[in-house]
């Protein structure tokens, strides 16, 4: 992972929660520490599953 990317996804996540203030809409994420750790913990889980090739096959099981 490229650091300039991690730059650029903070930069543009702080504009975006900047716009979203400006114009007086609450953001779409949780605004508390438990629910930011929470989506932490989704990616860190994908990415553990995606790496490892872990798999169920449910899309597979339903034939879709």
């Amino acid at each position: 992972m490229s650091s300039q990317l991690v730059v650029l996804g903070l930069l543009t996540g702080t504009l975006t929660g900047a716009f979203f203030a400006l114009i007086d809409v609450p953001i779409p994420a949780p605004p508390e520490l438990p629910g930011l750790v929470g989506i932490v913990g989704i990616s860190l889980g994908y990415n553990v599953v995606t790496a490892t090739a872990l798999s169920l096959g449910v899309l597979d099981s339903i034939e879709f």
